[in-house]
């Protein structure tokens, strides 16, 4: 082989060595730091006549309902959120409404939401998954209360 062809293989392999390094420091980055925040669009200052929007209390669960969602095993055993209308996020990240410190978690692991009547939890793409008792979860799948659900080494469940 020429002296130019070696060199050009050496010079390929290097940015190739590069490119996974730097694709490397990038993961451990948002692992670390989490994603940004993107700042939404700024609205205009409301009138000072204007009426201020009534602000809605949130729902009472109903009889039978699950009320708050509760970390029973791993690092943030005993942890509880409660549960409104809107969606849950467990994971590592700043976002998450419980943040879980368990190094098998991603950073938005799992999402638990309502449908109005019935809970869901659904895997957000996470490395290690999210199981129902030893079944891997790939869609968004309905659970009731008392129903434990595993991401990593941490257990969680809704309860009443």
């Amino acid at each position: 082989m020429s002296e130019l062809t070696l060199t050009l293989i050496k010079l390929g392999f290097l940015a190739v060595l590069w490119l996974f390094v730097l694709s490397a420091v990038s993961v451990v980055r948002s692992d670390i730091f989490g994603t940004k925040a993107t700042a939404g669009p700024r609205t205009a200052a409301r009138p000072a006549a204007a009426k201020p929007e009534k602000t809605r209390r949130p729902k009472r669960a109903g009889r039978g309902r699950p009320s708050h969602l509760h970390v029973v095993e791993g690092p943030n055993a005993g942890q509880s959120v409660p549960l409104g209308d809107g969606p849950v996020l467990l994971g590592r990240g700043t976002d998450a409404a419980i943040r879980l410190d368990d190094d098998y978690v991603s950073t938005r692991h799992a999402r638990f939401a309502t449908n109005g009547e019935q809970w869901f939890v659904e895997d957000l793409g996470s490395t290690n998954g999210t199981y129902l008792g030893s079944q891997r979860i790939t869609s968004p799948v309905p659970i009731e209360p008392g129903v434990q659900v595993r991401l990593g080494k941490t257990i969680v469940e809704l309860r009443k």
